[in-house]
C-alpha cells in the first residue's frame, strides 16, 4: 500500500483537505498532521470536532470520521514523529489547504513544525509535494513564495473551482477541486465528470 503524508494549515477551506483525506485513505496509508489553528476552523467551517488532548484521541476521532484504520495523526509539535525523517519512505506530501505562513516557511526551510519539516524531508528526498495555497488576493511576495517552490517542482494547486461539469451543490464543487489535487498526484477516483470534448449540436458531452 501506497504512502502519503497530509496537513492541513490555519487557511480556510478545511473541507478539501477533508475530502482528499477521505479518498486517499481508500488506496494508502496517511499520515495526517494539523495545525492547531486548522482544528479550530474545521470545527468552525465543518462542524467537525477533532480536537482532543493527546495525538491517539484525535487519530481515533479521524478514524471513525473516515472510517478506515488507515490514518495515523501527529501533532505539529511532534518532531520525533517519523515523517520528520528522510528513512521513512513516502510517495510524497500534500498540504492541503496551505496557509501563507506554511507557504513561506517550507520557502524558506524554515522547520518549525512537523509540517514544514515533513515538507522539508519531502523535498529533500525528491519525493511529490503538492501545496494548495488558499488566499486571495496575492500578494507579490506569495507569488515569489509559489514561484521558489514550483522552480524547485513543487505542485502549487490552489482551490480553483471550475462549472464545465455543472455542479448542483457546494459538495459537487468540493468535489471538483479535490478531484483536482488528486489528479495531480496520480491518484485515480471517481469525484467529477470530466471533459470529453463537444461536438456540433451535442452540448452535453461530458
Amino acid at each position: 500500500m501506497k504512502r502519503y503524508v497530509l496537513a492541513m494549515t490555519g487557511a480556510s477551506g478545511t473541507v478539501f483537505g477533508v475530502r482528499v483525506l477521505r479518498e486517499l485513505v481508500k488506496v494508502s496509508e496517511v499520515h495526517l498532521i494539523m495545525s492547531s489553528q486548522s482544528l479550530s476552523i474545521l470545527r468552525d467551517e465543518t462542524g467537525l470536532d477533532w480536537t482532543g488532548n493527546t495525538e491517539t484521541e484525535i487519530q481515533d476521532k479521524v478514524r471513525k470520521h473516515v472510517s478506515s484504520e488507515n490514518v495515523f495523526y501527529w501533532s505539529e509539535h511532534n518532531l520525533n514523529a517519523p515523517v520528520s525523517s528522510g528513512s521513512f519512505r513516502t510517495e510524497g506530501m500534500l498540504v492541503v489547504p496551505c496557509s501563507m505562513k506554511t507557504l513561506a516557511g517550507i520557502a524558506c526551510g524554515y522547520a518549525n513544525t512537523l509540517i514544514e519539516r515533513a515538507a522539508d524531508v519531502t523535498l529533500k528526498e525528491g519525493r511529490v509535494l503538492l501545496l494548495s495555497p488558499r488566499e486571495m488576493p496575492m500578494n507579490a511576495m506569495h507569488l515569489e513564495n509559489m514561484l521558489k517552490l514550483a522552480r524547485l517542482g513543487v505542485k502549487i494547486a490552489p482551490p480553483v473551482p471550475a462549472f464545465y461539469h455543472k455542479p448542483q451543490s457546494l459538495d459537487d464543487m468540493v468535489d471538483f477541486i479535490a478531484g483536482k489535487i488528486l489528479d495531480a498526484i496520480g491518484i485515480e477516483h471517481e469525484l467529477f465528470r470530466r471533459w470529453k470534448g463537444k461536438h456540433a449540436g451535442n452540448e452535453s458531452s461530458l
